[in-house]
C-alpha cells in the first residue's frame, strides 16, 4: 500500500520507515493495544513449558485469551509455530488464568472462559504467498496482520482477510496430531453456522440487514462470533443475533450516546445481553430498516 501526502492539491509519496528490530512493533502494540485491536492486555513476555509467548492478551468480547506474536523478518513456520502455542494454551489452562488473576489482580475463573475461541495473532512488516495460502481457511485460529511505518509518524495496519472461497481446514487435520486436537476444541464461527440455524424467512431479513449495513460506509467487515454476527469498521458497530422469529439488533454505542427520537431502541445497559453496546431492538420485518441505518450510522467513526 502506497500513502501519499497531500499539500494544495499536489501529492508526494511517503517512504516507508521499516523498523529495525521487533521489539519496537511488539512496544507499539503493546502501549496501544486496547486502540488497536480492542483487546485487554496481560502480561508481556509470557514464559511457560520453555516458550515464550510475546504478548497475552485477553478478549472481553469473546471470553478468551489472544496470543500475540511479532515478527519482523518473513518466517516460515506461522502455522506450525500458531498451533504449537494453541496447543500449549489449551493443555496448560490453569497457568494462564493465574497469570491474567496475578498480573492484573483480578478474579477470573476457568469456567467463564470460553476456550473455543482462542487465537493467535501474527503480527509482521510482510508475510509471504505461502504463509497467507497457509492461513487462507475460513476455521483457522490464526490471524495475519501487517504493520508498516512510513514518514511524518504514521502506521498502517492491516488484517490480512480470509479470501471468500476459503476451505476449512478440518479435512487437513487427520494428518497431524496437534493441529487434530486443537481444531477439535477451538472453533472459529463462520455466517454459516449462525445462517444454518435460521429459517428462509429469517436468513432472507438477515441478509437485508446486512447489505443494508454493509452499504452505510466501506471496508465494514463481518466478524462472525459464538452468539452473534458483529459488524465492524475499526471498531464494533453493530451485532446481530439471529432468533426464531426475527432478528436482535445491537448498537455498539454507550447509555446516552445515541440520537434515537422515536425511541426504538431498549436500553439495556443494566442487562446482560450478548451483543456490544447498551442498544437493542428486535425486527422482524423491513419496516423500520432506514430508520435503524441511521441509528448505526452513529456508530461509524
Amino acid at each position: 500500500m502506497n500513502l501519499y501526502k497531500l499539500n494544495h492539491n499536489q501529492v508526494s509519496q511517503l517512504n516507508e520507515k521499516p523498523f529495525q528490530l521487533e521489539r519496537e512493533i511488539q512496544t507499539l502494540f503493546e502501549q496501544n493495544l486496547f486502540q488497536i485491536t480492542g483487546l485487554e492486555i496481560v502480561k508481556s513476555e509470557f514464559s511457560i513449558k520453555g516458550k515464550r509467548i510475546d504478548t497475552l492478551a485477553y478478549d472481553t468480547q469473546s471470553n478468551a485469551f489472544i496470543i500475540i506474536e511479532y515478527k519482523r523478518d518473513k518466517n516460515a513456520s506461522v502455522v506450525d509455530q500458531g498451533f504449537t502455542y494453541l496447543s500449549l494454551m489449551l493443555e496448560n489452562k490453569a497457568d494462564f488464568v493465574l497469570c491474567y488473576n496475578e498480573t492484573l489482580n483480578k478474579t477470573l475463573h476457568s469456567n467463564t472462559i470460553d476456550w473455543s475461541q482462542t487465537r493467535v495473532i501474527f503480527v509482521s512488516p510482510s508475510f509471504t504467498e505461502n504463509q497467507r495460502l497457509a492461513t487462507n481457511f475460513k476455521d483457522i485460529a490464526i490471524e495475519l496482520w501487517e504493520i508498516k511505518r512510513y514518514e511524518n509518524d504514521l502506521i498502517s495496519i492491516n488484517p490480512i482477510k480470509k479470501t471468500k472461497s476459503a476451505e476449512s481446514i478440518k479435512p487437513l487435520t487427520q494428518q497431524n496430531t496437534v493441529i487434530k486436537s486443537v481444531t477439535d476444541e477451538i472453533k472459529v464461527y463462520t455466517e454459516e453456522d449462525h445462517l444454518n440455524k435460521a429459517t428462509e424467512e429469517i436468513v432472507e431479513l438477515y441478509e437485508t440487514f446486512k447489505n443494508a449495513i454493509l452499504n452505510l460506509t466501506d471496508d465494514v467487515e463481518i466478524v462472525p462470533k459464538k452468539l452473534y454476527v458483529a459488524f465492524k469498521k475499526n471498531k464494533n458497530i453493530a451485532d446481530i443475533v439471529l432468533l426464531k422469529k426475527g432478528l436482535k439488533i445491537f448498537i455498539n454505542l454507550k447509555k446516552g450516546e445515541l440520537d434515537d427520537p422515536k425511541n426504538l431502541m431498549k436500553d439495556v445497559s443494566e442487562t446482560g445481553h450478548w451483543g456490544n453496546g447498551d442498544y437493542e431492538t428486535i425486527v422482524t420485518n423491513t419496516a423500520n430498516l432506514e430508520y435503524i441505518m441511521s441509528l448505526i450510522k452513529q456508530a461509524i467513526v
